[in-house]
């Protein structure tokens, strides 16, 4: 009997302790835009995509939900969005789903601005995250840890891209700019995508385009290798993805 209570006494401790907050990071997300935006949310390949994949965010508003360590994926803002009672709809920018409120593992339409985090691997314990324009862009962003050690930056495009996109970059709504394409997608050349003959670091270089959008947003990925000036790397168990940072 005495044996049977040690091993249900190890099994206890064992399950509290795989439990433990230390293992689980928490994310806040902010929304510091003036009107309301449509966070979504996708897991990689094994991953589960947090509050099923996408919720609302009003004005001024905060949501925080935990996600365990070791996961990959990746947070947009949709924005414009209208959903009816089964969360069926459209938004102008960041759609998912075919139109999903909730977009369960689907992705986004681009153009969006990615926020993009890997907390640690089965090699490292390191996490990894950036903020990307590599498909474009709808809105500024920031993703910062509240504190931790390693290269904690801040990944960040701050300024509104959408003031400033070239004209075969627009993409408009309601009569306003409401994203700005990537290169790749406004001109669907493989210099631009980093495809085809350029698919490897050696052969994908900057372009005119990466250079404009690199020197607004120098913390984001301007195009796919753009990993030096970019990618932070560091160990927090919180970090704040700011939507609008700038705004207020």
């Amino acid at each position: 009997m005495a044996i049977a209570t040690s091993k249900l006494h190890l099994l206890f401790v064992f399950v509290l302790f795989s439990i433990s907050p230390a293992h689980l990071i928490q994310l806040t997300l902010v929304n510091n835009c003036d009107g309301s935006i449509w966070p979504a949310t996708l897991g990689r390949a094994g991953n589960v995509s947090p509050k099923d994949g996408g919720f609302h965010l009003g004005a001024g508003e905060q949501a925080v939900f935990n996600v365990p360590s070791g996961w990959s994926g990746r947070i947009w803002g949709r924005q414009g969005c209208c959903f009816d009672e089964q969360g069926k709809g459209s938004c102008e920018t960041g759609d998912c789903g075919g139109g999903r409120l909730r977009c369960k593992g689907s992705g986004g339409a681009p153009p969006a601005t990615l926020v993009e985090m890997t907390f640690g691997t089965p090699q490292s314990p390191v996490h990894y995250y950036d903020v990307s324009l590599v498909d474009g862009f709808n809105l500024p962003v920031t993703m910062t840890p509240t504190a931790g050690t390693g290269r904690c930056g801040a990944a960040a495009c701050e300024a509104n891209l959408n003031s400033c996109c070239p004209s075969r970059f627009e993409v408009r709504a309601g009569g306003r700019v409401v994203g700005c394409k990537s290169a790749c997608l406004a001109l669907e050349a493989d210099k631009y995508c980093c495809s085809g003959e350029y698919s490897a670091a050696n052969t994908c270089k900057p372009t005119l385009f990466s250079h404009l959008f690199k020197a607004i947003c120098p913390k984001a990925y301007s195009f796919a290798y753009d990993d030096q000036t970019s990618l932070n790397t560091c160990r927090a168990s919180s970090y704040v993805i700011t939507f609008c940072p700038a705004r207020r």
